[in-house]
């Protein structure tokens, strides 16, 4: 009766009005105002392993900024609590760090590959190598370790240049041979991993200019490695004065004689172009826990223990009954969640690893409008009235109608 009610009432008057006065036109001649500038996000949201793998060698090799990786999940209550502060950092940090967020749930492989078992864990990359991780959702232990990256990239972002280490031996050694100091250089070279380069740096480098300096009292001069990208513009001016279109038919491939690798090849830089125009085009992702649980004032009408396919078959069935069910499980468990390898004998399936059908079933269930809690119940017990409590291992009560055990 009270919808029924509310649905007969008129919406407000604010509602109803159609006289909003449009701003009055520029003035005849004058030039039009530029578009408004999408800001990139600050916080780039991981969408496949390639994606991944290509990002962490774009700033191991051109940028030298540390990658900080949040691994989350849209039903981890802590990673809720600290996504604002990871945010924050973000913006504060532009031009110092990456941060990047992958969900375990649609990125095991990620997952699996850090060894990630608990929900928010953190990873910090710099020069493509794991630095440092911790598993929680403590914001002063965050910025410690992101502080910590940040200073040794910078730290690794130095280089000495073979010719600068020739001039400097010339000074406080001049018996030294070139041929020596050349060999020098090249071992200092071959300390880095991946540098294929005969060019000292890094880490390495900046070594090397210690041990110099303790020595000889002094030490070469050391330069950056990476410098400050500027945006490169999509088209470039010709001596005559027409554009031209950056990449134009001399810069591509005969794709009718590449071989398999290079169409391969090929197809991943396209790829990773399209990854790049949609990261400078996206907006900041407000929708990456719209199916997670917040308590309410009401018990909730059922509660599911059990994130396998019986416990998502159950969210499944309650939220087309349009009972809004909450699902409560840990983020990585069940037998089939844990299977790496093709499940070949679930019927209608022909090949699937186990994450992947438990996130297929997952999402079906979220879009009928299930929700989540990634939390491990201990306890359940008969409250007032008929109401029962779901305990949790962080402390969270659910207060419910009616529990589903699908446990396995």
């Amino acid at each position: 009766e009270r919808s029924n009610q509310v649905s007969k009432q008129e919406p407000p008057a604010c509602l109803l009005r159609h006289d909003v006065v449009p701003p009055p036109p520029p003035p005849a001649g004058a030039a039009a105002p530029p578009p408004p500038v999408r800001a990139r996000p600050a916080v780039r949201n991981i969408k496949s392993s390639h994606e991944f793998d290509a990002l962490v060698k774009k700033h191991s090799t051109e940028t030298g900024l540390p990658v900080i990786v949040d691994f989350y999940s849209d039903g981890c209550g802590p990673c809720r609590q600290i996504a604002p502060a990871f945010k924050r950092m973000a913006e504060s940090d532009v031009g110092r760090a990456v941060y990047v967020k992958v969900d375990m749930n649609q990125q095991h492989e990620l997952s699996n590959r850090y060894n990630v078992r608990s929900m928010p864990t953190f990873v910090f990359l710099v020069g493509g190598k794991k630095v440092n991780m911790f598993s929680g959702a403590g914001e002063q232990q965050l910025r410690q370790f992101a502080t910590d990256a940040i200073q040794k990239s910078e730290a690794a972002n130095v280089v000495l240049q073979t010719e600068e280490l020739v001039r400097y031996y010339k000074e406080v050694d001049p018996e030294k041979e070139e041929q020596s100091v050349v060999d020098i250089a090249e071992k200092c070279a071959s300390l880095t991993k991946g540098n294929k380069s005969k060019v000292c740096v890094g880490a390495a480098a900046a070594q090397l200019a210690r041990k110099l300096k303790k020595k000889y009292k002094s030490a070469p001069e050391l330069e950056k490695r990476f410098l400050p990208q500027e945006k490169k513009d999509d088209e470039a001016e010709t001596s005559s004065g027409t554009k031209k279109e950056k990449g134009g038919k001399a810069d591509k491939p005969n794709l009718q004689l590449a071989t398999l690798e290079q169409l391969q090849e090929e197809l991943e830089k396209r790829m990773d172009e399209i990854r790049e125009k949609e990261e400078e085009e996206a907006e900041d992702d407000e929708s990456e826990f719209a199916h997670s649980w917040t308590p309410g004032d009401f018990p909730e009408r059922i509660t599911i223990v059990g994130g396998g396919p019986a416990g998502l078959a159950a969210a499944l069935y309650a939220a087309r009954a349009g009972l809004t069910p909450l699902l409560v499980a840990p983020p990585i468990g069940g037998q089939l969640q844990g299977k790496g390898v093709d499940v070949e004998n679930y019927p209608g399936v022909a090949a699937d690893t186990g994450p992947g059908l438990v996130a297929k079933m997952r999402a079906q269930a979220a879009d009928a409008g299930a929700l989540f809690e990634a939390d491990t119940v201990t306890g359940i017990d008969a409250g007032k009235n008929g109401i029962l409590r779901l305990t949790t291992e962080t402390g969270t009560v659910v207060e419910t109608h009616a529990v589903v055990v699908a446990t396995g």
